[in-house]
């Protein structure tokens, strides 16, 4: 199943480490056929609470998603981000095609 880096950004400080590490991550999505599926669009925000900005990237799956993650390429510049943000980032798997859901309910009554 597919898997997917979330991140909200909150708070960036748009400066030279920031600028490295737009230019660095595409290079190390690639081993693990990362793609930006939302990047840098405003959100429309439809109910209260939420604030920032997000990012989702796509993944084959969580062992791909992950390999990314802890990947020596991307925790290089993970500090970039850290330093320069405020930030909650999380990997999580997507479903399968053809997913409803009542397909959750199914599962949590089992």
């Amino acid at each position: 199943m597919p898997a997917y880096a979330i991140a909200q950004l909150n708070d960036v400080q748009l400066g030279p480490d920031i600028a490295d590490y737009l230019m660095r991550i595409d290079a190390s999505l690639e081993p693990f056929q990362g793609r930006f599926l939302i990047h840098g669009a405003e959100p429309e925000v439809l109910e209260p609470g939420w604030t920032g900005t997000i990012v989702v990237i796509a993944f084959p799956d969580m062992a791909a998603a992950r390999g990314w993650y802890e990947s020596a390429a991307y925790q290089a510049i993970l500090p970039l981000r850290t330093r320069n943000s405020t930030s909650t980032a999380f990997l999580i798997e997507g479903t399968k095609d053809g997913y409803q859901a009542k397909d959750f309910l199914a599962r949590i009554m089992a």
